[in-house]
């Protein structure tokens, strides 16, 4: 992923819009163009994080020729149809061309085309290059192979370790940390926390030290500050997941001071989102319900019922640590009334996870800590068969759920089943927190050793590795 370094003075050529491509849009919003774009991708094995700014980039030309995963869902989506009847150039007369600056600073290092433009995401999320980049963070050998996969973002972090001062940030990078955000989310997605988080701080500290070097326009120091503070949030998560909750919450209140700093108030509803989330876990209800509410009040001008659907199960889970079962209940009904209003343009690109398997999921939690054993099972198991097979973490975590719900309600053969399906799925997923529910549903299934299925769950169980 070699990127070149070249001054020029010469005018960019404004991007011509992709008539044909917004054509083929229809009526549909695009937001919902991307999530037809993300199933079919789905269907086709394929995973792409498709959202309404990607498509409106495309059409208005500033994406000429798709990567290849891309390539593949529209050409799927469109059968019998070429790249040139979607409206995009050949990839031969995109492919290789070297970077230009733009309007910006002279000099400005741009690691590709912004404007005539090569999209970035042909830099960062080709289908050649996702297993690499996958490997990289579960199993690479620290900063330097995090760094390296991540292009600008990585020589800003080489240039840190060195004691070398960071060029100032153009386009180029702040889109490259955007799509560090999203391939981190992604990798979330399938594999779970534990192999990444080491992995992830490392951009994380580069993108800090680009905030600091400045930037060239003061819409690129926006797109930075809301990218560096999505990364410290997905940083957190993986932190918060993988056991890691003081670093966590550490993450968590510099991705809020971010948000504060620069007025982003999308930002600072996904941090106070988080906080709550990680203060329930941690054994902190009452944190969790306040920090949840402070969500709601600036996420309420923003528009999305979704956003607002998630931050109430939130408040949901913190009223259910305080054994509030009618604020509880209350809050839960608020979360449903809003997901049924459905999706939204004003949906926020972090929110792909949140659907009706992860509200099933949410509120199964809520029943379980009421001690609401059979109504929390029955969301659990709810939401283990709704989840999109491509979140492999979350239909672990469901089933996890579900098993320990079970066991504990007094079904250890269900509970046994539902354990061992969940075995099946460590071998993908790398998650602590998925680890710590199958150890205590184990606890409870001891004395129930000799019932249909609970030996063996036992003893595979067992056979799992300690980690540290």
């Amino acid at each position: 992923m070699a990127s070149s370094m070249v001054t020029s003075s010469q005018s960019p050529t404004p991007p011509r819009p992709n008539l044909a491509f917004r054509r083929l849009r229809g009526q549909r919003s695009p937001a919902e163009f991307a999530a037809a774009v993300r199933r079919a991708a789905r269907e086709i094995g394929e995973s792409v994080s498709c959202d309404a700014r990607y498509v409106g980039r495309v059409e208005a030309g500033e994406i000429r020729c798709p990567n290849y995963a891309y390539e593949r869902v529209f050409l799927h989506m469109f059968p019998g149809r070429t790249l040139t009847d979607l409206g995009f150039a050949s990839r031969a007369s995109v492919r290789g061309r070297r970077a230009r600056t733009t309007g910006e600073t002279p000099g400005t290092y741009e690691p590709y085309d912004t404007q005539d433009t090569q999209d970035p995401d042909d830099t960062y999320d080709n289908y050649e290059e996702s297993d690499v980049l996958r490997r990289a963070f579960m199993t690479g050998g620290g900063a330097t192979v995090a760094a390296a996969s991540l292009g600008p973002i990585g020589l800003a972090l080489d240039a840190t370790a060195a004691g070398r001062p960071v060029r100032r940030a153009g386009t180029g990078e702040a889109g490259a940390l955007e799509e560090a955000v999203r391939r981190i989310r992604l990798l979330d997605d399938r594999h779970g926390a534990d192999g990444l988080y080491q992995r992830a701080a490392a951009p994380l500290r580069a993108a800090y030290a680009l905030l600091d070097a400045g930037a060239t326009r003061q819409t690129t120091a926006d797109r930075l500050h809301s990218g560096a503070g999505e990364l410290a949030i997905s940083v957190g998560w993986l932190a918060h997941d993988s056991g890691r909750f003081d670093d966590a919450r550490s993450h968590y209140a510099e991705a809020l001071a971010t948000a504060r700093v620069t007025g982003d108030d999308s930002l600072e509803a996904h941090a106070f989102c988080n906080t709550a989330f990680l203060a329930r876990d941690a054994g902190r209800p009452r944190e969790a319900v306040r920090a949840a509410q402070a969500a709601q009040r600036v996420a309420r001008p923003l528009g999305s019922p979704r956003l607002m659907s998630l931050l109430a199960l939130r408040e949901a889970g913190g009223w259910a640590g305080l054994a509030d079962r009618t604020g509880c209940e209350q809050a839960l009904a608020r979360a449903q009334a809003y997901f049924e209003r459905g999706l939204s343009d004003a949906d926020p690109e972090w929110m792909s996870f949140y659907g009706e398997a992860e509200l099933e999921g949410l509120e199964a939690q809520c029943w379980s800590t009421l001690g609401d054993w059979r109504r929390a099972a029955r969301h659990a198991r709810r939401a283990a068969d709704l989840q999109d097979p491509h979140f492999t973490r979350n239909i672990a975590l469901y089933t996890a759920e579900l098993a320990d719900d079970l066991a504990r309600g007094g079904r250890p053969d269900e509970a046994a089943a539902a354990g061992l399906r969940v075995l099946e799925l460590l071998g993908e997923v790398q998650s602590s927190r998925v680890r710590t529910m199958l150890a205590a549903t184990a606890r409870v299934l001891l004395p129930h050793r000799r019932a249909s299925g609970v030996s063996a769950f036992l003893e595979r169980h067992a056979l799992l590795p300690r980690t540290g």
